[in-house]
């Protein structure tokens, strides 16, 4: 059986019908299968509640099958004189059948109210009309939940105030003892609220209690929109009906279900399928609560940092071409010179280097041992090639933790880094780096870095959240259209204001990993600087441009000039070199801060990301 082709269909051509009739039912699966049989052979879409206690049902489809149903309803005594509302539509309101078996056909959960025996009077729509026009002395009370009061109800209509029938009780308790006496007209969209909520308030005490017969879809059959403001929702893809029963411009919000008018549609919080003006949130409100539960998380994860309980580490040893050929003992010697050649030897012969294993980023957090296979120091290595250093008990040193984010959309992971903090697994470091608490804090993302920070660095760092948004950013860093601005304290006050360098650097770094000046095979560098502030202890504030982006780059140029950066554990006063290694949280922070960087995203939008300066950057 195929759907209604609607395009074909005349303007109008469906009918959509509402009805109920308290009575009492048995035999419900057979109705319900018998009901299906007659829905499914023309086409019609809707909803039909069965139970104990009666027949609730919304239903639209072709002329010919409605009243196909109607005549077969009506041959069944129990529902003889079902009162049925009638509405057009020029497509249809509903997307599938169903056909429920339910304890009540309207949900209330009160005892005690039946309506099969007792209901209050019925009013017609005309008398109510009547008495509205002779301005007679009575409440209207509106049982509807709010957001469909929101779209329409009549003129001074005291709303129940409830987001569900089932909260009606609590309303009735909070009326004016004075009502009790006078009259009340109670009325909903069809009738059938009323057929329990009457009977309750006259347990509840109230002595004048009428029900609108048939509902505001009947007032306005019959009497059209006079005393009525507004539209009539209605539980179906139309959304709301206008006192001509036409439907309206009315449409739902798809994510909290509120009823959105035509003039709500127009404001900047509505965007069709994604927001409303009742459920929009600012970009920036939006934003903040992202960022606090993701940074409250990442206080989780580095309360204890993830590398002080020992763990079983697996280091890699990627052989680079230049090494191709070489014995695995001097591979080792001359790749990591920091590490004694006689302790690459005896890790060698007690099976601590391994052929090495295959995972992916997220997969470096070993607990046992895996199985080796014992090498030789003489044995050959070949470019590619892949070894691990297994180190059993690892417990790295402490780091500064304090990560925190500071933006992230579809594109970008920005964070303000702090220092000391490694960027990746080097050295003593594997898990207490901001690549792996990054890992853990986005899984099963796994963002990839845009550019590189110095442990002994701290300031803003910018991730890409896809591969597809790192292959168009990271090509600008190698054609140098990023634009970065670090902040320095530096040891001495240069005469100029604004000055730069362009000492070329080695490709590669010397004893302790520093990198040197290499003026004849260095690796061309420039560095534009300006002074911020000239401080009283002989230091000074300076912004620092790299137009270039080699590794230690701004460090070694300041040093080059005579001006080494304060903290820097590397390139020391009076020419002299130290340690190129990670600061420990008790010394002294080196004074160096990726203040802002700009690049541009997949749409060729210009974005610029800023941190704070730290506490030795505001003197």
């Amino acid at each position: 059986m195929t759907d209604v082709d609607v395009s074909t269909v005349p303007t109008g051509s469906f009918v959509n019908i509402a009805a109920y009739k308290f009575v009492e039912l048995d035999e419900l699966e057979r109705r319900r299968q018998e009901l299906r049989a007659v829905v499914d052979e023309h086409q019609l879409r809707g909803t039909v509640l069965l139970s104990p206690e009666g027949i609730n049902l919304f239903i639209a489809g072709h002329r010919t099958g409605i009243d196909v149903l109607l005549s077969y309803l009506g041959q069944d005594p129990a529902f003889a004189g079902l009162p049925v509302k009638e509405s057009f539509s020029d497509s249809q309101p509903f997307s599938r059948m169903l056909i429920k078996i339910k304890q009540e056909i309207i949900a209330f959960g009160v005892e005690g109210v039946n309506p099969l025996t007792r209901t209050s009077p019925k009013l017609a729509a005309t008398e109510l009309k009547k008495w509205l026009d002779e301005g007679r002395k009575l409440h209207l009370l509106d049982t509807r939940n709010d957001y469909e009061v929101e779209v329409g109800t009549f003129k001074n209509a005291i709303p129940a105030r409830v987001d569900n029938f089932r909260d009606f009780p609590a309303a009735v308790a909070r009326l004016p003892e004075a009502m009790k006496d006078e009259p009340i007209v109670m009325f909903c969209t069809g009738g059938i609220r009323c057929e329990k909520a009457g009977p309750y308030m006259e347990q509840a005490g109230f002595k004048n209690v009428f029900q609108l017969d048939g509902g505001i879809l009947k007032y306005f059959e019959d009497c059209g929109g006079e005393h009525y403001e507004g539209d009539c929702f209605v539980f179906d893809q139309r959304v709301a009906v206008d006192p001509q029963l036409r439907e309206t411009q009315h449409t739902q919000c798809f994510v909290c279900q509120a009823v959105v008018s035509p003039e709500e549609q127009k404001l900047p919080g509505y965007v069709g399928g994604e927001s409303c003006p009742q459920c929009y949130v600012e970009p920036e409100r939006q934003m903040a609560a992202v960022l606090a539960e993701r940074n409250a998380r990442l206080r989780e994860l580095v309360n204890p940092l993830p590398g002080s309980k020992p763990y079983y580490n697996m280091r890699p040893l990627n052989v680079p071409g230049r090494f191709d050929g070489y014995t695995l003992l001097d591979f080792l010697s001359e790749w990591h010179p920091q590490v004694p050649r006689e302790e690459w030897l005896a890790k060698i012969n007690d099976s601590s280097i391994v052929p090495g294993q295959r995972y992916g980023r997220r997969k470096r957090r070993m607990t046992s041992p895996v199985e080796t296979v014992p090498l030789s120091p003489d044995r050959a290595v070949r470019a590619g090639e892949r070894f691990e250093n297994l180190l059993p008990g690892t417990v790295e040193p402490d780091v500064n933790g304090d990560i925190e984010v500071i933006f992230e959309d579809e594109q970008f992971i920005v964070v303000n880094k702090p220092a000391p903090l490694p960027l990746h697994a080097a050295g003593r470091f594997c898990r207490n780096t901001l690549q792996y608490i990054l890992l853990e804090l986005y899984a099963p993302e796994a963002p990839l870095n845009a550019h590189r920070l110095d442990a002994n660095t701290s300031g803003v760092l910018v991730l890409c959240r896809k591969r597809s948004v790192a292959r168009v950013v990271q090509p600008q860093f190698e054609k140098r259209t990023v634009e970065k601005f670090y902040v320095a304290r530096i040891i001495g006050q240069p005469e100029a204001d604004q000055f730069r360098c362009d000492a070329p650097i080695a490709s590669a770094p010397g004893e302790q990993g520093v990198r040197r000046i290499d003026k004849e095979n260095g690796l061309p560098a420039t560095t534009e600087f300006r002074v911020i502030s000239r401080l009283s202890d002989g230091t000074c504030l300076v912004e620092a441009k790299p137009l270039t982006g080699r590794t230690n780059q701004i460090r070694l140029h300041l040093w080059h000039l005579g001006y080494p950066i304060q903290g820097d554990p590397a390139y020391l006063s009076d020419g002299k070199v130290g340690s190129n290694s990670s600061l420990n949280l008790d010394e002294p922070p080196m004074c160096l801060h990726a203040h802002r960087i700009s690049l541009h995203d997949v749409d060729g939008e210009l974005r610029q990301f800023e941190t704070p300066l730290p506490a030795w950057a505001q003197a």
